[in-house]
Formats: structure tokens, C-alpha cells, sequence
């Protein structure tokens, strides 16, 4: 096994059971066994890969700013970024908010408290996608951000197209269940 590998190993598994823990390795180390799959996670959690890019960004600076006492660096990457998405989704949310209240000051056909409760119950979506298994949520995002049909979306994801439509099927399932678990309803009920 190279050292580069080695090290990528260690920086994935951590320290061996009952063996001493492995050097910390390097910010470079860090970086290059990092850098795509964080790339990766945060574009499955925002949809957008620019943002996905700055928000691994920042998470770099944080952990440089904070190296001395991270102890384990790959898992404070992972929970500084999910973090970190997740309050820039709050930030978008209420972004809408705020621009959907001034559009709808002169309408007066939709009550402020309704338009309320549909902001909130995306926000409330985006943040249950933002949880939902990496695959789980690029299915949402394949189907819904970008309109793609079951057969683009199993050619795209190699599985096969009933697959996708089970899957699809029960992880549209598990979001409404968690939209109901925080009080938010349907328009039938």
C-alpha cells in the first residue's frame, strides 16, 4: 500500500482497535483525501454546485482556523459542512420569505399566515431532503430540480427504472410522514 493510500485509509477509519492513534495528518493530506467527497455531500444537500464549492470552502478556512484542536478532521469537516448548509438553507428560506411577503403585500386574495404556512412547510421539506441517505436525495433532486424522467434518472443513476420508481415512491412516503411529524398537512388534509 503507497503512504498516499495509507493515509487516506487512516483518514477514513481512524485509529486501529486497540493500537495507538495514527499521526493527525497534514491540512494537504486533509484536503486531497477530502476535498471531492465533501464537494460531493454538500451538493446532495443544496442542489447547487457553486454553493456546494463555497460551503466546502468555508469549511476549510473553519478547520484551518481550528486545526490545533480538532482532533478527528474528516468528521468536523462532515458536521461543520452539513452545518453549515443547513443554516444556508434557513438563510434562503427566510431570503424567500422576506421577497415573498413584499410580492404579496398588494395581493390581498392570499392571507399573510397562509403564505406563512407554505414558506415554512418548504423549509420544512428542504430541510427533511437535506437529511435524507446521499442516493435518497439525489433521487428527489434528479426528479424535482431537474425534471428528469424515471429512465433518465436510472441511466443517470444506474439503477434500473422500477427501482427508481419504488424507491422514489417510498422516499416521497418518508417525507410526507416527516412533514405530518411537524404539523404540516396537506391542502386536503
Amino acid at each position: 500500500m503507497s503512504n498516499a493510500t495509507a493515509s487516506n485509509v487512516m483518514l477514513i477509519t481512524g485509529p486501529s482497535p486497540g493500537g495507538t492513534a495514527p499521526p493527525k495528518p497534514t491540512m494537504r493530506e486533509v484536503f486531497d483525501a477530502e476535498e471531492e467527497g465533501l464537494v460531493r455531500f454538500a451538493y446532495g444537500l443544496m442542489g447547487r454546485r457553486e454553493l456546494a464549492e463555497e460551503i466546502v470552502q468555508e469549511g476549510f478556512l473553519a478547520l484551518f482556523e481550528n486545526y490545533g484542536e480538532v482532533e478527528n478532521p474528516r468528521a468536523w469537516l462532515y458536521r461543520a459542512i452539513r452545518n453549515k448548509a443547513l443554516n444556508e438553507i434557513r438563510k434562503r428560506k427566510r431570503e424567500v420569505l422576506d421577497e415573498t411577503a413584499a410580492e404579496n403585500q398588494d395581493d390581498e386574495r392570499e392571507a399573510p399566515d397562509e403564505v406563512l404556512g407554505r414558506l415554512e412547510a418548504a423549509g420544512q421539506l428542504q430541510l427533511l431532503i437535506a437529511d435524507l441517505a446521499h442516493r435518497d436525495g439525489e433521487l428527489v433532486r434528479l426528479k424535482y430540480y431537474e425534471g428528469l424522467d424515471y429512465k433518465e434518472i436510472a441511466q443517470r443513476t444506474k439503477m434500473s427504472v422500477g427501482n427508481v420508481g419504488y424507491r422514489l415512491h417510498h422516499v416521497l412516503k418518508g417525507l410526507a410522514d416527516g412533514l405530518r411529524k411537524v404539523g404540516v398537512e396537506g391542502r386536503l388534509g
